[in-house]
């Protein structure tokens, strides 16, 4: 039996990518909640967000690099 590591490499850096933001959001937004109040984890869930925007931005140019490079290959 063939097992591909590539797509268990790739399932297991999704989860922990995945992981890290539930924490980040859930964890920290909501001590930022306790601590501070209603507005302030408001703002601090806004601050995450438009922080995320460029990681999104540069991972979605990564990931159109890698399809370019796929299908670049096929010739």
């Amino acid at each position: 039996m063939s097992r591909d590591m590539r797509k268990y490499s790739r399932q297991t850096t999704i989860g922990l990518i995945i992981g890290a933001l539930l924490i980040l959001f859930i964890v920290g937004d909501g001590l930022i909640y306790l601590i501070y109040g209603q507005g302030a984890a408001y703002s601090g869930l806004a601050c995450l967000l438009f922080g995320l925007i460029p990681i999104g931005i540069i991972a979605l140019f990564l990931w159109f690099l890698g399809w370019i490079a796929k299908r670049a290959d096929r010739d």
